[in-house]
């Protein structure tokens, strides 16, 4: 009976044995990914890296980028058939202008011919430009230089007769309207410009 209380004690202790063992091995493998320094064995792992934000797209391009639209003849201000019925003028086919008209910086252009039953004739010509009183600023073009009275919003005007042909430019926004004459006599041509510049004016509103 002694010899058998015996081997139990000695089984007991040996199963106690690798209870130790085997609480160590895991204690062991527990820490096997930490690191060994025993400065900064205790901190807090380092946070994973967050995956990094997706590049900004490039902007628009912005409207001021881009060209202008050209502009429009069709929409241009000037004198129509209604506003010369008094007039007693008739539409006829445009040509080749000349003078005054002719000696204006290039832009974008519309051109109307109309003539009295008289033979005399008036052509008007509006140019868009950046700025029409640019335009005028510094313009002079063949031709003696004539005073007539302000056309009602133009920023700026001139009136240029030669002959028996006579021009008036106004200048409103970024235009330049033109109305030129020609008459029998360089009087007559005047004279109807100085009619016809104020209903130009009511045009240009």
């Amino acid at each position: 009976m002694a010899v058998s209380g015996s081997t139990t004690l000695l089984a007991m202790r040996h199963r106690g044995v690798a209870a130790v063992a085997a609480v160590a091995v895991l204690g062991l493998s527990g820490c096997a990914d930490r690191p060994n320094d025993l400065d900064t064995y205790y901190d807090d792992p380092a946070p994973a890296a967050k995956p990094s934000a997706p590049a900004p797209k490039p902007p628009a391009p912005s409207s001021s980028l881009l060209p202008p639209p050209k502009p429009n003849p069709a929409t241009f201000p000037g004198l129509t058939d209604d506003d010369l019925s008094d007039e007693g003028v008739h539409r006829v086919a445009n040509k080749p202008v000349t003078g005054c008209l002719a000696e204006l910086p290039e832009g974008t252009t519309k051109d109307e011919h109309w003539q009295y039953s008289s033979g005399a004739s008036l052509v008007q010509r509006v140019t868009h430009y950046g700025s029409g009183a640019d335009v005028l600023k510094d313009f002079t073009c063949d031709g003696q230089e004539r005073t007539i009275p302000k056309v009602a919003r133009a920023s700026a005007q001139r009136v240029s007769c030669e002959g028996d042909t006579c021009t008036v430019l106004v200048a409103w926004q970024p235009y330049v309207l033109g109305l030129q004459v020609t008459a029998s006599t360089p009087t007559r041509a005047l004279d109807t410009a100085k009619r016809l510049a104020p209903i130009l004016g009511e045009k240009i509103r």
